[in-house]
C-alpha cells in the first residue's frame, strides 16, 4: 500500500510537473500567434526562429495550436457572413434597379460633352494661340536678357582683343581680371564663355612672354646706350666740377658772383640728378641740352613688365630674372679690353659704359618699388669698384706716357665725382688715386731723366756769354743767380760762371712741380698734403733721377777736366737755387715752409754728392793724365852725364799741370788744392816708382842726375803756387821723399844717413832704408860693368868698398825692420 501511494505521489508529481509546463508552453504559443496576427510578415522570422529554439517538439505542439487557432477564425468568419448575408443580397438588388438609370445618365452626359467639345473646340484654339505668344513672348524677353548679360562679355572681350593688338598690355591683363571676376561668372553656362575663360590663361602666358621678350631687347638695347648715358653723366659732371671751379676761383678773387637763379637774365637750373645746366642756349657748346637717362632710354619695358609680373602674381621671378641679367651684363661691362691702356679714349669708354650701367641702375632703383634694392645696387658697385681697381692698377702699370697717365687720373676723377653723384662711395678710387700718382711721378720722372740726358748732352759745358742787358735779364729770370762783383761790371759782355744746362736744368726742375701738380689738382685734398705731395715728388726728380743723370754724367769717358770743373761749378749754383725752388712751391700752394711735418727739400745732397764724384773724377783723370806723360818719358839709364836741362816730357806735363790749374780758379779754394796736392803726390810717388822699377836692372849717376833736374822742375812748379791757398812749402813736401833720396846720392852722404838714421832731426829722416838698399844695388850693379878696370883704380876700389859697407849695413837696418 505504501509502495502504491509512493508511485502515485511520484506519477502525481510528474503529472503535475507535465501539466504545468504544457500550461507554459500554451502561453507562450497564445503570446507568439499574437504577435505574428498583430506583427508586419517582415518580422514574422524572429518570432518563428524562437518556436525553433524552445523545447523539442515544440513547433508540433505550436502547429496543433495554429490549427486550432485557424479552425476558430474560420467558424467567427462563417458566423459574420451567415449574420450579413440578407444584408448582401439586398444590395445587389438595389443595384440592379440603379443599372438601367446608370445607363440613362451616361447618355446624357456623353450627349453633354459632345456638345461642349464642339462648343469649346474654337475657344480652344484660340487658347492656345494665346499660349503660344505668351511663350514667345516669354522666350524673346529671355533671349533679351541673356543679350544684355553676354554683350558686356563680348564688348569686353573685343576691347582684351585690341588692347592686345596695340600692346597694351597691361591694360589688357586688368581686362581679363575684369571678365573673370565680373563678367564671365554671370553668364558662365554658355559655351563661348568657357572657351573665353580657357583662352584667358593662354593669352596671359603669350603676354609673359611678349614682356619678358620687350625685357630682353631693352637689356639688349641698354648695353648698346650704355656708353652714350654714361658719357652724357660724365660730360655734366665735368661741366658741374669747371663751373664750381669757376665760381670758387671767383670767390677766392673777390669778384662778383652771380646768384644761381635769376628770373631775368641767364640762370642754371638743377638737372633731374642733381647737376647744373645754363639755360641760356646762345652758345651750342656751353649751353647744350642736357639729357637724362630717360631722355636716352626708353625705360617702359621695364615698367611694363614689371607691372604685368606684378598683376600675373609672378614678381619675384621677374626680379630674379632682372637681377640675374643685370649681374651678368656688369660682368661684361668690367671687362677691359686688351689693349685699353694704350690710348686715353680706352679708358674713356670703359668708364662710360660704367657710369651708364650705374645710372640706369639708379634710375630703376628710383623709378621702381622693389625692382632692385640698394642692397643689390651697393653689392653691385662692391663687386664693380674691386674689379675697376683691379683693372685700373692693372693698365696703368703698362702706360709710360705721363700725358696718358694725367689723362686717366683725369677720368678717374670725373667717374668718382660722377658717381658720387648718384650716391656711391667713391673712397676707394682716391686711393686709387695716390697709386696712380706713384706711377705718374715715375713716368715723369722717366721722362725727365730724358730731358736732364739732353741737356747735358748738347751743354757747351763752358761760362755762360752774354752781350746785352736783355740777354742778362733774360738769363736771370729764367734762373735766380746774384753775383755781387758780375751785377757791377757796366760793362758788357760779360760772363756768367755756370754754363748753359743749369738755367735749362732749374727750369725744368718747375715745369715738373707743375706737371706734378697737376695730378695733384682735383683730388680733393687739402693745401698741406698737396705740398707735401710737390715736395716728395720733386725730391725724387733731384735725388733720384738728376743724381743718376749726373753720376752717369760724370762717368762718361768724353768728359774731360775742363767738362768736370763746369759741372762742379754748375752743381754749386743749383744747391744755391734749392732754397727758390722751396719757395717756388711754396707760393704755389701757399702753405709756410715753417708749417709742421712739411716736407723739405734734401735735393742739396744730389748736388754735394755729384760734385763729390765730380771731385774724384777730376783726381782720377788728372791721375790718369799724368800717367800718360809719365809713359813718354824715355831716361837713358845708363848715361854718363846728364843733359843739363829737364826731360822734356816732365816739361809738357808741367805745363798741362799750369794751364788745367788756371782753369780751376773757378773752383771752390779747397777743391783746386786738394786736386793741386793730389796730382803732386800722384806725380811724385809715380817718379819713386819709376826709379824703384824692378824691370830697371841698372843705373847710372849720370842718369840720377837727370832724374834729379826733372824733380827739381817739379819743385819749382810747387813753388810757384800753381793754386792759391797753400801755406809756405805745403805743396813741395809731396816731393820731400824724392828729394832726400836724390840728395843722398848725390852728395853720397851716406855717413850722415847711416849715424843719423832713426833721429827725428834726421836730415834723410823720408828716405826708407829699403828704398835705398834697392837703389844702391842698382848703382853698385853699374859701377862693376862700366869701371872694369876700377880695380886698378885706388879710389874705385874705395867706393865699391863703401858701396859693399853700405849695402851690408841698410841690409842690416832693412831686417832690423822686417824683424
Amino acid at each position: 500500500m505504501l509502495r502504491c501511494s509512493c508511485s502515485d505521489s511520484r506519477n502525481m508529481h510528474i503529472t503535475i510537473m507535465a501539466d504545468s509546463e504544457t500550461l507554459e508552453c500554451i502561453t507562450e504559443h497564445e503570446r507568439i500567434l499574437q504577435e505574428i496576427e498583430s506583427t508586419d510578415t517582415a518580422c514574422v522570422g524572429p518570432t518563428l526562429r524562437s518556436i525553433y529554439d524552445d523545447q523539442p517538439n515544440a513547433h508540433k505542439r505550436f502547429m496543433e495550436k495554429l490549427d486550432a487557432r485557424i479552425r476558430n477564425h474560420d467558424r467567427e468568419i462563417e458566423k459574420m457572413c451567415n449574420f450579413h448575408h440578407q444584408g448582401f443580397v439586398d444590395a445587389i438588388t438595389e443595384l440592379l434597379k440603379v443599372r438601367a438609370d446608370a445607363e440613362k445618365l451616361m447618355g446624357q452626359v456623353t450627349d453633354t460633352n459632345r456638345r461642349l467639345q464642339d462648343a469649346g473646340r474654337e475657344v480652344t484654339a484660340q487658347t492656345e494661340e494665346v499660349i503660344r505668344c505668351r511663350v514667345q513672348q516669354r522666350n524673346m524677353a529671355t533671349t533679351v536678357e541673356k543679350l544684355q548679360l553676354c554683350i558686356p562679355v563680348l564688348e569686353m572681350y573685343s576691347k582684351l582683343k585690341e588692347q592686345l593688338e596695340s600692346k597694351r598690355y597691361y591694360a589688357a591683363l586688368k581686362t581679363m581680371e575684369q571678365l573673370e571676376k565680373v563678367y564671365i561668372p554671370r553668364v558662365s553656362q554658355y559655351r563661348f564663355c568657357q572657351i573665353m575663360a580657357e583662352n584667358l590663361p593662354r593669352l596671359r602666358e603669350e603676354i609673359k612672354d611678349i614682356s619678358m621678350s620687350d625685357l630682353k631687347d631693352f637689356l639688349e638695347s641698354i648695353r648698346k646706350h650704355s656708353d652714350k648715358v654714361g658719357e652724357t653723366a660724365m660730360r655734366q659732371a665735368q661741366q658741374h666740377r669747371t663751373f664750381n671751379s669757376a665760381v670758387a676761383k671767383q670767390a677766392s678773387m673777390g669778384h662778383y658772383i652771380k646768384p644761381v637763379y635769376s628770373l631775368n637774365e641767364r640762370t642754371h637750373a638743377h638737372t633731374p640728378n642733381g647737376l647744373l645746366m645754363d639755360d641760356d642756349t646762345g652758345d651750342d657748346e656751353a649751353d647744350e641740352e642736357i639729357l637724362t637717362a630717360q631722355d636716352l632710354v626708353d625705360f617702359s619695358p621695364v615698367y611694363r613688365c614689371l607691372h604685368i609680373y606684378t598683376v600675373l602674381g609672378d614678381r619675384e621671378t621677374f626680379e630674379n630674372y632682372y637681377r640675374k641679367q643685370r649681374k651678368k651684363q656688369a660682368r661684361l661691362v668690367l671687362q677691359p679690353q686688351a689693349n685699353m691702356h694704350e690710348t686715353v679714349e680706352g679708358y674713356r669708354r670703359y668708364f662710360n659704359q660704367i657710369v651708364g650701367f650705374f645710372v640706369v641702375e639708379d634710375h630703376i632703383l628710383h623709378a621702381t618699388q622693389g625692382l632692385v634694392t640698394r642692397a643689390f645696387t651697393d653689392e653691385l658697385w662692391n663687386m664693380a669698384l674691386s674689379k675697376i681697381i683691379a683693372v685700373l692698377r692693372t693698365h696703368s702699370s703698362y702706360c709710360d706716357d705721363p700725358d696718358l697717365v694725367l689723362e686717366l687720373k683725369n677720368l678717374i676723377v670725373i667717374f668718382a665725382d660722377t658717381l658720387q653723384g648718384y650716391g656711391f662711395p667713391v673712397n676707394r678710387l682716391f686711393d686709387l688715386l695716390f697709386e696712380v700718382r706713384d706711377q705718374y711721378n715715375e713716368t715723369l720722372l722717366k721722362k725727365w731723366a730724358l730731358v736732364f740726358r739732353e741737356i747735358f748732352e748738347l751743354d757747351n759745358y763752358s761760362p755762360i756769354p752774354v752781350e746785352t742787358e736783355d740777354e742778362y735779364k733774360l738769363v736771370v729770370s729764367r734762373f735766380p743767380f746774384h753775383d755781387a762783383e758780375i751785377e757791377k761790371q757796366q760793362d758788357f759782355p760779360k760772363k756768367l760762371p755756370m754754363s748753359q744746362s743749369v738755367p735749362q736744368i732749374y727750369t725744368q726742375v718747375k715745369e715738373f712741380i707743375y706737371a706734378s701738380l697737376k695730378f695733384s689738382e682735383s683730388l680733393h685734398r687739402s693745401s698741406t698734403e698737396i705740398d707735401d705731395m710737390l715736395r716728395k715728388s720733386t725730391n725724387l726728380l733731384l735725388t733720384r733721377t738728376l743724381s743718376s743723370c749726373l753720376q752717369n754724367l760724370i762717368k762718361k769717358p768724353h768728359i774731360g777736366l775742363t767738362e768736370l770743373v763746369q759741372i762742379i761749378i754748375n752743381t754749386t749754383h743749383l744747391e744755391q737755387a734749392c732754397r727758390y725752388l722751396e719757395e717756388f712751391i711754396t707760393n704755389i700752394t701757399n702753405v709756410s715752409p715753417e708749417t709742421v711735418h712739411t716736407t723739405r727739400l734734401y735735393g742739396l745732397s744730389t748736388f754735394k754728392d755729384a760734385r763729390h764724384a765730380a771731385e774724384g773724377e777730376i783726381y782720377t783723370k788728372l791721375n790718369q793724365k799724368i800717367d800718360e806723360f809719365i809713359q813718354l818719358a824715355d831716361y837713358e839709364w845708363g848715361m854718363a852725364e846728364s843733359d843739363g836741362r829737364a826731360s822734356g816730357y816732365l816739361m809738357d806735363l808741367i805745363n798741362f799741370l799750369r794751364s788745367t790749374f788756371q782753369v780751376f780758379t773757378h773752383l771752390p779754394g779747397k777743391v783746386a788744392q786738394t786736386a793741386c796736392m793730389s796730382a803732386c803726390k800722384h806725380l811724385s810717388t809715380s817718379l819713386m816708382q819709376m826709379l824703384l822699377d824692378t824691370e830697371l836692372k841698372q843705373i847710372s849717376m849720370g842718369a840720377i842726375q837727370q832724374f834729379n833736374l826733372d824733380v827739381i822742375q817739379c819743385e819749382l812748379f810747387a813753388s810757384s803756387e800753381p793754386v792759391p791757398g797753400f801755406q809756405g812749402d805745403t805743396l813741395q813736401l809731396a816731393f820731400i821723399d824724392l828729394r832726400q833720396l836724390l840728395d843722398l846720392f848725390m852728395v853720397w852722404d851716406w855717413s850722415t844717413y847711416l849715424a843719423d838714421y832713426g833721429q827725428p832731426t834726421s836730415k834723410y829722416l823720408r828716405v826708407n832704408p829699403a828704398t835705398a838698399l834697392a837703389l844702391l844695388e842698382k848703382m853698385k850693379d853699374t859701377s862693376k860693368k862700366n869701371n872694369i878696370f876700377s880695380q886698378f883704380r885706388k879710389n874705385d876700389r874705395d867706393k865699391q868698398k863703401l858701396i859693399e859697407t853700405v849695402v851690408k849695413q841698410l841690409r842690416s837696418l832693412v831686417n832690423g825692420m822686417s824683424s
